[in-house]
């Protein structure tokens, strides 16, 4: 039974990796037409974000670890860092020019960028990309449906038809602010790849801390009052693409969340039990 039990993991394992693979290739081929074909330079940074990324996980490959399961987390925690540093920056600046009501106005999260938001979400974008075909080539998935691609493959699919349309912009910016959370997930994991376990220190106490509080508040609430008020506003919106798409992108987001959450939950109690049998 095992070894059928294998079979059917490897034969799941196979199955995701074509697929996910496949729709990488595709979203390759499109940006690639959109920027020789249709002069789109606007989409050169989505490029330079693959590269970045990619360059830094070579940097880590040969100089930090060979493991690419540490390799990857630790450029995940930079992209996390970087791009939670670039979504406060983009709202602490409209925040210094804008009454806090007029800034997430349908109108401004819909038809405006805000300067620097389009290059920032392009550069995400790149990121995504690296971060999918990195895992596809070393298996830093599992089940059978990898929740991390299909949340890569949602992400994606909503970040480049925005960026190909101009619209949404602002809204997917607001999205990202759940990056402040990711960096504490990406501690966690490099801690423990570390071997620091002990959930009586203080620093796990306050990395676990951080994980809950941003968690909730920069993740799970900021997601669900998006789609809030993405509800709210659904008859302000014109007839296309742009609502439909945003909602599903969102409860998407919202259902990964819930999974996560309870992730989150089970790992908090399974470090405190094994603490407590320890002592």
């Amino acid at each position: 039974m095992a070894t059928d039990r294998r079979r059917a993991q490897n034969k799941n394992a196979t199955g995701a990796f074509f697929f996910f693979m496949a729709t990488l290739i595709m979203w390759v081929v499109s940006v690639f037409f959109e920027i020789l074909f249709n002069n789109r330079t606007e989409l050169l940074p989505l490029i330079f974000g693959f590269a970045f990324y990619q360059f830094f996980n070579w940097v880590c490959r040969n100089f930090i670890s060979r493991d690419p399961l540490l390799v990857n987390t630790c450029v995940s925690l930079l992209h996390s860092s970087l791009t939670s540093a670039s979504v406060v920056f983009i709202l602490v600046k409209q925040l210094e020019s804008n009454v806090v009501d007029e800034l997430f106005e349908h109108s401004q999260l819909v038809n405006t960028t805000w300067p620097w938001a389009y290059s920032a979400l392009c550069i995400s974008c790149g990121y995504f990309a690296y971060d999918q075909l990195d895992m596809l080539l070393y298996g830093l998935y599992s089940g059978w449906i990898p929740s991390i691609l299909l949340h890569h493959f949602i992400l994606l699919g909503c970040f480049t038809l925005a960026l190909y349309r101009n619209v949404t912009i602002n809204y997917l910016i607001l999205t990202l602010i759940c990056e402040l959370h990711s960096i504490f997930l990406h501690v966690r994991k490099v801690r423990r790849m570390a071997g620091i376990r002990d959930g009586k220190s203080k620093l796990v106490k306050t990395e676990w801390f951080l994980n809950i509080v941003t968690f909730l508040f920069a993740r799970l609430l900021s997601h669900i009052l998006i789609t809030l008020k993405l509800v709210k506003d659904a008859s302000k919106f014109e007839k296309g693409v742009e609502l439909p798409l945003a909602l599903f992108g969102m409860v998407g987001m919202n259902l990964l969340n819930v999974f996560l959450g309870l992730d989150l939950f089970n790992a908090f109690r399974r470090e405190n039990r094994n603490n407590v049998h320890e002592s």
